[in-house]
């Protein structure tokens, strides 16, 4: 496996695929990547030589990925439930921020289903 960024990326995908592995990478991100660095998006990895390989990591350096990425989207959210705005308040509730409708679904964002007495109409 080739090691980019940190994480070691599939070796039997095309670069393309293999690239979106990378947090903060995805596929439109990765064809940019790969035709800055002057490299063919339907190469396997396996078959990608040493200077494709440092073409690649020099344009990823470009880009915010996996460890620092991670830590800004955590300050970010961490700033909204400190100031106490409407979207801080739901994700410190642990409900949808987007505004989507919490009557009968949001299963993802609030859990398994906690049965209410009466609840029926």
């Amino acid at each position: 496996m080739a090691r980019i960024a940190g994480v070691d990326i599939p070796r039997d995908k095309h670069v393309e695929i293999s690239l979106t592995y990378i947090y903060g990478i995805g596929r439109p991100t990765a064809k940019k990547i790969l035709v800055n660095a002057g490299v063919e998006g339907s190469k396997r990895v396996r078959d990608l030589t040493e200077d494709e390989l440092a073409a690649i990591r020099r344009e990823i350096a470009n880009y915010k990925v996996e460890g620092d990425l991670r830590r800004d989207v955590a300050l970010n959210i961490k700033r909204l439930m400190e100031i106490g705005c409407y979207r801080g308040i739901r994700h410190r509730r642990g409900l949808p921020v987007r505004g989507q409708n919490t009557r009968c679904n949001a299963r993802t964002r609030k859990g398994k289903a906690k049965t209410v007495a009466n609840k029926k109409k």
